[in-house]
């Protein structure tokens, strides 16, 4: 095939068309907004020298090179090379999600594998082929039971990840929902003592339960809770931040979590300086037809051969249009893609065993930093592989002398719980070795001042 460009006719009469003299005016930048000044841009140099100077910005980056304790909804997690070997196949990266589906089998059964992985995680029926991250993810969790009751206020946990919570509260407040929050217990879980009294009057479309918590801890709804739940036609919906937590906690469906939603980032997704991630959905089939996005479905063909096919597609420019269930649930297929490879090299055995060293490296942590004079565990509820550190001072102010011994001891608490000022989220991974634990110990026993006794 021969590419023909415009003649000048051609382009004479398009210009006289849209009514501009040439085309430098179709571009042209406003005056209020225009340039007065040249550029100062690098002339063009070889590529040697520019791959020079790459590195030199590259080397720029030290957060790589640092001890790091950070958590707080992204982890760092082993990425087995033989991921990204497969992930960047060509097939794969030319591949956008399928709009003509049938004709993308690879990645349907990709996406299906996905599905699998994700109802046998979270004990669930039904999960789509992967949301935008882990707090779109909640939202469209709620849009899901607002759908399913018709209620006006939805009553959320303060444990639950703030990001998500913002991004919840933008979310209600352009579909004109309250939102009422539930306290936090002393053991840093959440206070369900009033749900009893607050269901009762069937106002509120979901409950919203994180676990593990944003500060680390098991937080899951007693037998009577759910009970109370479910009789007052609530939706409880289930928010994982951490998925390597799937592997070694009880699943969402075992404690009553008709949908859960949250971020697989864990799944071998590198952490990319904050994303691209990927957020994960799944629910009973009460809620099939309300959830979001795409369910990959598998048949056979006419041969008898097993064909992948697009079952349930809920997006405004597929067939439900203006009853679309979302407009907004980005497919983060490639991310997902990763996170299938990623479960299907690590296996149930290797998934275990990976939240296992999580759990024992946490504990380690936890010992040791507690034994540091001017140190104390905030909470004492069981947890995964975060914690809470009180270092009875302004958290910032000691997390800022840690970085300057290259350690990133965690997150300031105090940036999103006021009343937390003096403490410090910390995490540990399979990654995280004993002498980082031992190094970060000994950094604390510089900075940590402990208070002189009367």
């Amino acid at each position: 095939m021969t590419y023909t460009p415009h003649t000048k006719r051609d382009i004479a009469q398009m210009l006289q068309a849209v009514g501009v003299g040439s085309l430098e005016d179709l571009v042209k930048v406003p005056e209020a907004i225009a340039l007065r000044a040249k550029l100062d841009v690098v002339p063009a140099l070889p590529e040697t020298e520019i791959t020079r100077r790459f590195e030199t910005f590259a080397a720029k980056n030290t957060a790589t090179q640092a001890i790091s304790f950070l958590g707080a909804g992204a982890y760092r997690h082993y990425c087995p090379p033989a991921i990204m070997t497969l992930a960047m196949r060509g097939e794969f990266l030319t591949a956008y999600t399928p709009y003509q589906a049938e004709v993308s089998q690879g990645y349907l059964q990709a996406i299906y594998e996905w599905q699998t992985y994700i109802c046998l995680l979270t004990g669930l029926d039904i999960a789509n082929a992967s949301v935008y991250d882990g707090a779109t993810a909640l939202a469209e969790a709620v849009i899901m039971a607002i759908n399913a009751n018709g209620r006006k206020r939805l009553l959320v946990s303060r444990a639950v990840h703030p990001n998500y919570r913002a991004v919840l509260k933008t979310y209600c407040d352009g579909l004109d929902i309250t939102i009422d929050e539930l306290p936090l217990r002393q053991d840093g879980t959440t206070d369900l003592s009033s749900v009893k009294e607050t269901l009762a009057s069937k106002d509120h479309t979901a409950l919203v339960l994180q676990t593990p918590n944003f500060f680390g801890n098991i937080d899951t709804p007693s037998a009577d809770i759910r009970d109370v739940v479910k009789e007052s036609g609530t939706v409880l919906i289930g928010v994982v931040a951490e998925a390597l937590a799937l592997a070694a906690l009880q699943t969402p469906a075992s404690w009553g979590a008709e949908i859960c939603v949250g971020e697989a980032q864990s799944f071998g997704v590198a952490m990319a300086y904050g994303g691209p991630y990927v957020g994960f959905m799944a629910t009973n089939k009460d809620h099939m037809r309300r959830i979001p996005g795409r369910l990959v479905g598998r048949t056979v063909d006419k041969n008898g051969k097993d064909a992948y096919v697009l079952t349930l597609q809920a997006r405004e420019q597929h067939i439900r249009r203006e009853r679309a269930t979302s407009n907004i649930c980005t497919n983060q297929a490639h991310c997902a893609l990763v996170a299938t490879i990623y479960l299907e090299l690590l296996g149930k055995t290797g998934l275990q065993d990976c939240a296992s060293e999580n759990l024992r490296m946490s504990r380690d942590l936890a010992t040791k930093v507690a034994s540091i004079e001017g140190c104390t565990l905030q909470f004492d509820a069981p947890f995964f592989n975060e914690l809470v550190l009180n270092v009875h001072a302004p958290a910032k102010d000691v997390l800022a002398a840690l970085q300057e011994r290259g350690i990133l001891g965690g997150l300031d608490l105090g940036r999103f719980y006021p009343e937390f000022f003096d403490c410090i989220l910390m995490a540990a991974t399979e990654l995280t070795s004993s002498a980082d634990i031992d190094a970060l110990c000994t950094a604390l026993g510089e900075v940590v001042h402990v208070p002189a006794r009367v």
